[in-house]
Protein backbone atom coordinates (compact mmCIF):
# COMPACT_ATOMS: atom_id res chain seq x y z
CA UNK A 1 0.00 0.00 0.00
CA UNK A 2 1.14 3.42 -0.91
CA UNK A 3 0.54 6.76 0.28
CA UNK A 4 -2.30 7.94 -2.46
CA UNK A 5 -4.03 4.86 -1.62
CA UNK A 6 -3.55 5.25 2.51
CA UNK A 7 -5.39 8.71 1.76
CA UNK A 8 -8.08 7.54 -0.13
CA UNK A 9 -8.78 4.66 2.32
CA UNK A 10 -8.42 7.27 5.49
CA UNK A 11 -10.81 9.59 3.69
CA UNK A 12 -13.59 6.51 3.17
CA UNK A 13 -13.35 5.08 6.41
CA UNK A 14 -13.62 8.23 8.44
CA UNK A 15 -16.22 9.32 6.02
CA UNK A 16 -18.31 6.34 6.75
CA UNK A 17 -17.69 4.63 9.66
CA UNK A 18 -20.12 6.56 11.96
CA UNK A 19 -22.99 7.24 8.80
CA UNK A 20 -25.64 4.76 7.99
CA UNK A 21 -23.78 3.77 4.47
CA UNK A 22 -21.67 0.47 5.52
CA UNK A 23 -17.75 1.70 6.15
CA UNK A 24 -16.64 -2.09 5.37
CA UNK A 25 -18.54 -2.25 2.37
CA UNK A 26 -16.87 0.84 1.02
CA UNK A 27 -13.79 -0.14 2.33
CA UNK A 28 -14.21 -3.53 0.49
CA UNK A 29 -15.12 -1.89 -2.50
CA UNK A 30 -12.51 0.75 -2.57
CA UNK A 31 -9.58 -1.76 -2.00
CA UNK A 32 -10.92 -3.38 -5.03
CA UNK A 33 -10.99 -0.53 -7.21
CA UNK A 34 -7.29 0.30 -5.77
CA UNK A 35 -6.07 -3.34 -6.49
CA UNK A 36 -5.60 -4.27 -3.48
CA UNK A 37 -5.87 -7.75 -1.71
CA UNK A 38 -6.63 -8.53 1.29
CA UNK A 39 -3.01 -9.00 2.32
CA UNK A 40 -1.14 -8.45 5.96
CA UNK A 41 -0.13 -4.52 4.67
CA UNK A 42 -4.00 -3.93 3.97
CA UNK A 43 -5.44 -6.03 7.48
CA UNK A 44 -2.58 -4.09 9.05
CA UNK A 45 -4.18 -0.70 7.97
CA UNK A 46 -7.59 -1.54 8.55
CA UNK A 47 -7.05 -2.27 12.52
CA UNK A 48 -5.22 1.33 12.71
CA UNK A 49 -7.67 3.42 10.75
CA UNK A 50 -10.45 1.69 13.12
CA UNK A 51 -8.28 2.98 16.21
CA UNK A 52 -8.36 6.17 14.79
CA UNK A 53 -11.81 6.62 14.69
CA UNK A 54 -12.79 5.15 17.70
CA UNK A 55 -10.33 7.90 18.68
CA UNK A 56 -12.34 10.75 17.11
CA UNK A 57 -15.48 9.13 18.94
CA UNK A 58 -13.37 9.69 22.36
CA UNK A 59 -12.46 13.70 21.48
CA UNK A 60 -16.27 14.36 19.92
CA UNK A 61 -17.56 13.10 23.42
CA UNK A 62 -14.73 13.06 25.84
CA UNK A 63 -17.51 14.72 28.31
CA UNK A 64 -18.67 11.24 28.41
CA UNK A 65 -15.71 9.53 29.44
CA UNK A 66 -15.74 9.74 32.82
CA UNK A 67 -16.40 7.76 36.42
CA UNK A 68 -19.72 9.96 36.94
CA UNK A 69 -20.77 9.11 32.86
CA UNK A 70 -20.83 4.92 34.59
CA UNK A 71 -24.39 4.04 34.01
CA UNK A 72 -24.18 5.15 30.45
CA UNK A 73 -21.44 3.05 29.98
CA UNK A 74 -23.17 0.32 31.64
CA UNK A 75 -26.02 0.73 29.41
CA UNK A 76 -23.42 0.60 26.21
CA UNK A 77 -21.81 -2.41 27.49
CA UNK A 78 -25.36 -4.10 27.58
CA UNK A 79 -26.02 -2.95 24.06
CA UNK A 80 -22.38 -4.14 23.10
CA UNK A 81 -23.34 -8.12 24.25
CA UNK A 82 -25.20 -9.63 21.87
CA UNK A 83 -22.67 -8.33 19.39
CA UNK A 84 -19.77 -9.25 21.12
CA UNK A 85 -21.60 -13.20 21.83
CA UNK A 86 -22.82 -13.82 18.56
CA UNK A 87 -19.65 -11.91 16.38
CA UNK A 88 -17.38 -14.66 18.70
CA UNK A 89 -18.92 -17.65 17.98
CA UNK A 90 -19.51 -17.14 14.21
CA UNK A 91 -16.52 -15.13 13.09
CA UNK A 92 -15.58 -18.29 10.92
CA UNK A 93 -19.13 -18.33 9.21
CA UNK A 94 -18.60 -14.39 8.95
CA UNK A 95 -15.34 -13.89 7.20
CA UNK A 96 -17.06 -16.20 4.40
CA UNK A 97 -19.75 -13.10 3.88
CA UNK A 98 -17.27 -10.62 2.73
CA UNK A 99 -17.92 -10.29 -1.37
CA UNK A 100 -19.17 -7.57 -2.99
CA UNK A 101 -22.34 -9.19 -4.00
CA UNK A 102 -23.37 -10.07 -0.41
CA UNK A 103 -22.49 -5.86 0.37
CA UNK A 104 -24.56 -4.97 -2.84
CA UNK A 105 -27.74 -6.94 -1.72
CA UNK A 106 -27.43 -5.45 1.78
CA UNK A 107 -26.94 -1.87 0.67
CA UNK A 108 -30.08 -2.39 -1.18
CA UNK A 109 -31.78 -4.34 1.78
CA UNK A 110 -30.77 -1.81 4.31
CA UNK A 111 -31.90 1.39 2.21
CA UNK A 112 -35.89 -0.02 1.89
CA UNK A 113 -35.65 -0.97 5.35
CA UNK A 114 -34.45 2.85 6.02
CA UNK A 115 -37.46 4.21 3.84
CA UNK A 116 -40.14 1.63 5.33
CA UNK A 117 -39.42 3.11 9.03
CA UNK A 118 -38.88 6.52 7.77
CA UNK A 119 -42.05 7.13 6.41
CA UNK A 120 -43.88 5.53 9.43
CA UNK A 121 -41.92 7.31 12.24
CA UNK A 122 -42.91 10.69 13.27
CA UNK A 123 -40.45 12.81 15.55
CA UNK A 124 -42.72 12.83 18.58
CA UNK A 125 -42.38 14.93 21.98
CA UNK A 126 -42.38 11.77 24.19
CA UNK A 127 -39.09 10.47 22.09
CA UNK A 128 -35.87 10.29 24.17
CA UNK A 129 -34.01 13.05 23.20
CA UNK A 130 -30.77 12.49 25.74
CA UNK A 131 -28.61 9.94 25.49
CA UNK A 132 -28.06 9.71 28.63
CA UNK A 133 -31.79 8.46 29.58
CA UNK A 134 -31.87 5.39 27.60
CA UNK A 135 -32.75 2.55 29.99
CA UNK A 136 -30.92 -1.01 29.85
CA UNK A 137 -34.21 -2.20 28.00
CA UNK A 138 -34.11 -0.02 25.44
CA UNK A 139 -29.83 -0.66 24.96
CA UNK A 140 -30.56 -3.69 25.22
CA UNK A 141 -32.96 -4.40 21.64
CA UNK A 142 -30.85 -1.45 20.17
CA UNK A 143 -27.72 -4.15 20.65
CA UNK A 144 -30.05 -6.63 19.15
CA UNK A 145 -30.37 -4.94 16.12
CA UNK A 146 -27.06 -4.24 15.56
CA UNK A 147 -26.31 -8.35 15.68
CA UNK A 148 -27.26 -7.77 11.74
CA UNK A 149 -24.09 -5.49 10.95
CA UNK A 150 -22.02 -8.74 11.09
CA UNK A 151 -23.18 -9.52 7.32
CA UNK A 152 -20.90 -7.14 5.18
CA UNK A 153 -22.93 -3.86 3.83
CA UNK A 154 -25.61 -3.75 6.64
CA UNK A 155 -23.71 -0.96 8.71
CA UNK A 156 -23.12 -1.24 11.95
CA UNK A 157 -24.11 2.77 12.24
CA UNK A 158 -27.51 1.64 10.02
CA UNK A 159 -28.14 -1.53 12.19
CA UNK A 160 -28.11 0.58 15.77
CA UNK A 161 -29.89 3.96 14.64
CA UNK A 162 -32.42 2.04 13.02
CA UNK A 163 -32.80 0.08 16.42
CA UNK A 164 -33.07 3.42 18.49
CA UNK A 165 -35.75 4.60 15.75
CA UNK A 166 -37.33 1.58 16.54
CA UNK A 167 -37.38 1.64 20.58
CA UNK A 168 -37.95 5.22 21.15
CA UNK A 169 -34.89 7.55 20.16
CA UNK A 170 -34.99 10.75 18.28
CA UNK A 171 -32.97 10.88 15.28
CA UNK A 172 -29.74 12.79 16.73
CA UNK A 173 -29.79 10.55 20.05
CA UNK A 174 -30.52 7.35 18.08
CA UNK A 175 -26.45 8.44 15.92
CA UNK A 176 -25.03 9.60 19.22
CA UNK A 177 -25.81 6.56 21.31
CA UNK A 178 -24.78 4.84 17.29
CA UNK A 179 -21.42 6.46 17.71
CA UNK A 180 -20.88 5.85 21.90
CA UNK A 181 -21.41 2.43 21.25
CA UNK A 182 -18.59 2.04 18.43
CA UNK A 183 -16.24 2.70 21.27
CA UNK A 184 -16.82 -0.52 22.89
CA UNK A 185 -17.41 -2.54 19.24
CA UNK A 186 -14.43 -1.02 17.66
CA UNK A 187 -12.22 -1.31 20.48
CA UNK A 188 -13.01 -5.23 20.91
CA UNK A 189 -12.12 -5.76 17.29
CA UNK A 190 -9.14 -3.55 16.78
CA UNK A 191 -7.70 -5.33 20.18
CA UNK A 192 -9.03 -8.49 18.89
CA UNK A 193 -7.11 -8.04 15.74
CA UNK A 194 -4.06 -7.19 17.36
CA UNK A 195 -3.95 -9.68 19.67
CA UNK A 196 -4.41 -12.29 16.51
CA UNK A 197 -1.97 -9.83 13.44
CA UNK A 198 -0.04 -8.23 15.89
CA UNK A 199 3.41 -9.97 14.15
CA UNK A 200 2.06 -8.46 10.85
CA UNK A 201 3.23 -5.04 11.79
CA UNK A 202 6.41 -6.11 12.33
CA UNK A 203 7.22 -4.96 8.54
CA UNK A 204 4.98 -2.27 7.57
CA UNK A 205 5.61 0.86 6.46
CA UNK A 206 4.50 3.21 9.34
CA UNK A 207 4.54 6.36 7.21
CA UNK A 208 1.73 4.97 5.39
CA UNK A 209 -0.10 3.82 8.58
CA UNK A 210 0.51 6.91 10.68
CA UNK A 211 -1.02 8.88 7.48
CA UNK A 212 -4.12 6.73 7.07
CA UNK A 213 -4.54 6.93 10.86
CA UNK A 214 -4.66 10.81 11.10
CA UNK A 215 -6.86 11.21 8.05
CA UNK A 216 -9.31 8.64 9.51
CA UNK A 217 -9.42 11.10 12.53
CA UNK A 218 -9.70 14.57 11.31
CA UNK A 219 -12.44 12.83 8.67
CA UNK A 220 -14.66 10.81 11.09
CA UNK A 221 -14.17 14.00 13.73
CA UNK A 222 -15.33 16.54 11.23
CA UNK A 223 -17.88 14.01 9.65
CA UNK A 224 -19.54 13.15 13.08
CA UNK A 225 -20.24 17.02 13.73
CA UNK A 226 -21.38 17.65 10.14
CA UNK A 227 -24.02 14.44 10.65
CA UNK A 228 -25.51 15.52 13.91
CA UNK A 229 -26.18 19.17 12.19
CA UNK A 230 -27.47 17.43 9.48
CA UNK A 231 -29.98 15.64 11.49
CA UNK A 232 -31.44 18.35 13.31
CA UNK A 233 -32.76 19.46 9.65
CA UNK A 234 -33.13 16.30 8.04
CA UNK A 235 -34.23 12.46 7.92
CA UNK A 236 -32.55 9.25 6.72
CA UNK A 237 -34.55 9.17 3.51
CA UNK A 238 -31.23 10.44 1.66
CA UNK A 239 -29.10 7.49 2.99
CA UNK A 240 -31.81 5.08 2.21
CA UNK A 241 -32.00 6.10 -1.54
CA UNK A 242 -27.85 6.32 -1.45
CA UNK A 243 -27.65 3.17 -0.41
CA UNK A 244 -30.39 1.58 -2.78
CA UNK A 245 -28.22 3.19 -5.71
CA UNK A 246 -25.15 2.44 -4.36
CA UNK A 247 -26.38 -1.41 -4.23
CA UNK A 248 -27.63 -1.30 -7.64
CA UNK A 249 -24.18 -0.06 -9.32
CA UNK A 250 -22.45 -2.85 -7.22
CA UNK A 251 -24.90 -5.11 -8.61
CA UNK A 252 -24.68 -4.19 -12.51
CA UNK A 253 -20.54 -3.97 -12.68
CA UNK A 254 -20.18 -6.79 -10.12
CA UNK A 255 -22.40 -9.66 -11.68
Amino acid sequence: MDIFQSIILGIVEGFTEFLPISSTGHMIVVSDWLGLSQTSSTKAFEVIVQLSAILAVAFQYKEKFSIKKIELWKKLFVSFLPLAIIGFIFRHQIKELFTISIVAYMFIIGGIVFLIVEKFYKEQSYHINDVEKINYKQAFYIGLAQIFALIPGTSRAGATIIGGLLVGLNRKVSAEFSFLLAFPVMLAVSGYDILKHYSEFENENFIVLAIGFLVTFCVAFITIKLFLKFLEKFTFVSFGIYRILFGLILLYFYS
